[in-house]
């Protein structure tokens, strides 16, 4: 029932904007956080290797687990799920897609203009500002920025730091303005992103979370769907008679 009524939602509407987290891209084979933390690097605590901190302190070792977390994703494919959202893009009046994946499968899959909220695990930027590191070499042990010295870090939000502004500012407009929000594969836990479906919610829009689990955005959304999204997305489009 839940299903059909979140299909009649998205053929109705206006703006539809969706969120993705973890477990979309865990349908791809992409550890998570957590789960990446094996072999040589299980004894280290994420909260060491993934802050501004911990990059000051050692930003070779910071450096080499990116590098072999990198290394990981860059195996992996989109799944279903993913195609299923560049399709429903189609369908849709608009649609803005916000992840809180750095692996850029979206874009693999065909998707356009992703917000990407967490930033990019494969791009890269000078630790001390906004130089142009397009010409750094990246082979060695710690690289560093070829205008000003500083080391390299990867393109992603730390634990402690901002949201870059264009992201904050792009996804809290589209969350704002849609009138269906998809909730998809995130566990909701993780701030600020976990408040846009609220946001959403507060604007007259519908919620519709799916995931295999449930969690804290479960009970408020106005449509709950346990599965996966690389199953449950192509069901909705074949409803939506794509």
């Amino acid at each position: 029932m839940n299903l059909q009524a979140a299909a009649d939602a998205l053929q109705a509407a206006r703006h539809v904007c969706v969120l993705t987290g973890a477990g979309a891209s865990a349908e791809s084979g992409v550890p998570t956080f957590r789960e990446a933390l094996t072999g040589l690097w299980e004894q280290h605590d994420p909260l060491e290797l993934a802050t501004p901190e911990a990059f000051q302190r050692d930003p070779e070792l910071v450096w080499k687990w990116y590098c072999w977390r990198r290394e990981l994703v860059s195996k992996a494919s989109p799944n279903a799920g993913h195609y299923a959202l560049v399709a429903l893009a189609q369908k849709v009046g608009m649609l803005t897609l916000i992840t809180q994946n750095v692996d850029g499968l979206h874009q693999l899959a065909g998707s356009d203009s992703v917000i990407e909220y967490h930033g990019n695990l494969f791009e890269n930027r000078c630790f001390a500002g906004n130089c142009d590191v397009s010409a750094a070499d990246l082979s060695v042990a710690s690289p560093t920025c070829p205008h000003c010295g500083a080391c390299i870090r990867p393109g992603v939000v730390w634990f402690g730091e901002a949201i870059p502004d264009h992201a904050m500012e792009a996804a809290s407009l589209a969350a704002g303005d849609c009138d269906v929000f998809l909730s998809i594969g995130t566990s909701s836990m993780v701030w600020p992103a976990a408040g846009l479906s609220e946001m959403a919610q507060a604007n007259g829009a519908s919620v519709v979370e799916i995931n295999p689990d449930a969690t804290a955005s479960t009970r408020p959304a106005h449509y709950a769907i346990t599965g996966k999204s690389g199953v449950i997305l192509p069901k909705l489009l074949a409803m939506l008679g794509a």
